[in-house]
């Protein structure tokens, strides 16, 4: 089991654009029993989230294992992909590390540099561990669909 002192947190810089692409393909549902392959991340309905990753409204952390230096998770969001909508925000902890406090330390840092987000869009479900994450910090559920919830809170 991980504890903190055993990973390390760093911002996601215009050189992690192939970290993204990796940790993009374990964030992707799976259904019971079944991997998807690898050339799935290239659809636009994900690759959006990484493609062209450095620009100046990106924004992220990473978090690596200190001892070996493995990839562990990251968190980062890019600008709205429409007017007038919430930053889409994408969060993946690596299979067999999720329920280590990894993710919540990567959410720590990101709302730790984003103080004033006041609203997210997550493309998950509402049943989403991750969804209970973002509500331990004040955000609420605004609108949900099958595929996606839209979160705010008062700040």
């Amino acid at each position: 089991m991980l504890a903190p002192d055993d990973y390390t947190l760093r911002p996601l810089t215009a050189d992690d654009e192939a970290i993204l692409w990796d940790l993009l393909y374990f964030g992707i549902k799976r259904s019971e029993g079944t991997e998807p392959p690898r050339e799935i991340v290239q659809r636009p309905e994900y690759a959006r989230y990484v493609e062209g990753w450095g620009g100046p409204d990106d924004l992220g952390f990473v978090a690596h294992d200190k001892s070996a230096g493995g990839l562990l998770g990251a968190v980062w969001m890019r600008a709205p992909f429409a007017q007038d909508a919430p930053p889409e925000l994408a969060f993946v902890v690596k299979p067999g590390f999720r329920h280590h406090g990894i993710g919540a330390s990567l959410l720590t840092q990101m709302m730790r540099a984003n103080s004033h987000l006041s609203a997210v869009a997550l493309r998950m479900s509402a049943t989403s561990p991750a969804v209970r994450l973002f509500e331990r910090f004040g955000f609420v559920i605004e609108n949900e669909n099958e595929q996606a919830v839209v979160m705010h809170r008062a700040i």
